[in-house]
């Protein structure tokens, strides 16, 4: 039986089956956290939206930039709106589909600005036509919105890229963004929730982007049930093996001279009338 299961199939069998089972159950624990940390973030935003409002200075300050615990943290700001270094952030979701996101300075009455997110405004006729976007309340005026921490393309999975239309950016690097301004910038930006006065027109408010657990718990289950799938197979696979080479006839053993001649016939006179007919085939 010890042949049967060490046969050079079986063997690659044997291998397959100790390489897939841990890596499946690797992969389903892997999946399992990923569940508990989307878990984690669903129930943060949860809590931060339905937080309070804070002045924004209390969760970040100049150079600085926005711990994760306090994202999507409302905070308050006033000041007044510097459209002359406003830019458009580009392939950006809206109700109407991809657009440009409108990202506007708010100066405060320290001399220290905020990056504020307006809303979301559409695109023109091509990539390369630099929409306008509605005018910003003049005078002074007073801010709420979500507060997100700067991007990166770490972070984002985007690319900055030069060759851009004037005015437009990829992603709100806020150090960067702080390079080209006259004014030092508090680390992150503003999703506007709220203004007052309330403007005219204005762009289509930025909707909030929910966090979800996503299907990595399912997976986690999904690949412990294909280790045990694995295993199950390979022991019906052994036990087959085993029954068939039980069930398989023996074959049959040959002679050592390899003498394939019949033998005489027993009885009287057997042997002579053999070796008679042999004389008379001979003559």
């Amino acid at each position: 039986m010890l042949k049967v299961l060490f046969s050079s199939r079986m063997v690659a069998f044997h291998a397959l089956v100790v390489v897939l089972v841990p890596a499946f159950v690797w992969l389903g624990f892997w999946q399992l956290d990923r569940a508990e940390l989307r878990s984690a973030a669903v129930n943060l935003q949860r809590d931060n939206v339905a937080a309070e409002p804070v002045a924004v200075k209390e969760l970040t300050s100049v150079g600085g930039d926005v711990a994760r615990a306090d994202r999507w943290r409302t905070v308050e700001a006033t000041g007044t709106w510097d459209q002359e270094n406003e830019l458009l952030i580009r392939h950006r979701d809206g109700s109407q589909g991809v657009g440009f996101h409108v990202l506007t300075p708010l100066v405060t009455e320290d001399g220290t600005a905020l990056l504020v997110n307006r809303g979301w405004i559409e695109r023109g006729e091509t990539a390369q036509d630099t929409p306008e976007a509605p005018p910003a309340t003049e005078g002074e005026v007073h801010v709420t919105g979500r507060l997100q921490f700067g991007e990166t393309e770490e972070n984002t999975g985007l690319r900055e890229r030069g060759g851009l239309p004037e005015g437009q950016i990829m992603i709100v690097d806020v150090d960067r963004l702080a390079e080209d301004l006259p004014y030092p910038l508090y680390g992150g930006y503003v999703e506007l929730t709220a203004q007052d006065p309330v403007p005219e027109e204005a762009p289509e408010r930025v909707a909030l982007r929910e966090e979800n657990t996503g299907m990595s718990a399912s997976y986690a289950f999904q690949w412990w049930v294909f280790a045990v799938v694995a295993v199950v197979g390979w022991i019906v696979l052994i036990r087959r093996e085993l029954r068939e080479a039980r069930e398989a006839p023996a074959k049959p053993e040959t002679g050592d001279t390899g003498d394939t001649t019949a033998a005489a016939p027993e009885g009287p006179g057997g042997a002579d009338e053999s070796a008679e007919s042999r004389q008379a085939t001979r003559t």
